[in-house]
């Protein structure tokens, strides 16, 4: 199964089943299966990791995502134009000279999980300006450019 990203930035993951213990009753009544799917959103736990999963599904055949420092550049001023008016998602990445060199730093980022984006969030804050974005709301950001970029948003 598929991840799916929704308009709101969540994410609905597959459920592994967990194995249960027996309890060495036999009652008869076979065990209710769980959930197979939840919904996740930006600051819940795991988050980051299925977003770089969503993202990697999304292209299949690309190689591993590498981070220039052009393309950080970019990463970075994209980020900061959509934390400063999150209605302009597609203005603020055609104004990007490389969007997929950004798009390729973005997803670096992704892959080095809530450390990596809380650095990063710090990096957009120096050189941008601002305070740091909270990982949460960096890592929805992020989700929302690459979306844009891939032309799935």
């Amino acid at each position: 199964m598929d991840i799916t990203r929704h308009d709101d930035g969540s994410l609905t993951i597959p459920v592994i089943p967990g194995r249960h213990a027996d309890d060495g009753g036999d009652d008869g009544v076979a065990p209710t299966p769980g959930p197979t799917e939840m919904t996740i959103r930006p600051g819940e736990g795991g988050y980051v990791e299925a977003l770089a999963q969503w993202d990697a599904q999304q292209r299949p055949d690309q190689e591993v995502a590498v981070s220039t420092a052009s393309g950080r550049e970019q990463a970075m001023q994209v980020v900061h134009a959509v934390a400063e008016d999150r209605e302009h998602v597609a203005d603020a990445v055609a104004a990007l000279d490389d969007p997929e060199a950004g798009g390729e730093a973005l997803r670096h980022v992704l892959v080095g999980g809530t450390p990596s984006v809380t650095a990063f969030a710090g990096e957009v804050a120096e050189a941008e300006g601002g305070d740091p974005l909270p990982p949460h709301t960096a890592t929805r950001i992020i989700g929302e450019v690459l979306a844009e970029i891939d032309g799935s948003g």
